[in-house]
């Protein structure tokens, strides 16, 4: 058995509790998902999943293919 893996998802374009069913629902048909909540307040979804069966990329798939999107950015330090 491995070990389980998690990770937060920046969700876009949830506007309701419908939408947050729908993006667990998706995410929870990806083989080796073990868990998923989506909480529409923060647009966070917080994913446990075996990384032997499952990966970033099959996750974002999913969302994507649910209609949803991923926030996505660069941010830049200054060092003095």
């Amino acid at each position: 058995m491995s070990a389980s893996k998690q990770v937060t998802l920046p969700i876009t374009g949830m506007t309701c509790a419908n939408c947050v069913a729908t993006v667990e629902r998706n995410i929870k048909k990806v083989d080796g998902v073990e868990s998923a909540v989506v909480n529409l307040s923060s647009e966070r979804a917080v994913v446990n999943f075996d990384p032997k069966q499952a990966d970033l990329k099959d996750l974002i798939s999913r969302v994507e293919r649910a209609g949803y999107g991923l926030a996505s950015g660069t941010v830049d330090f200054k060092i003095n």
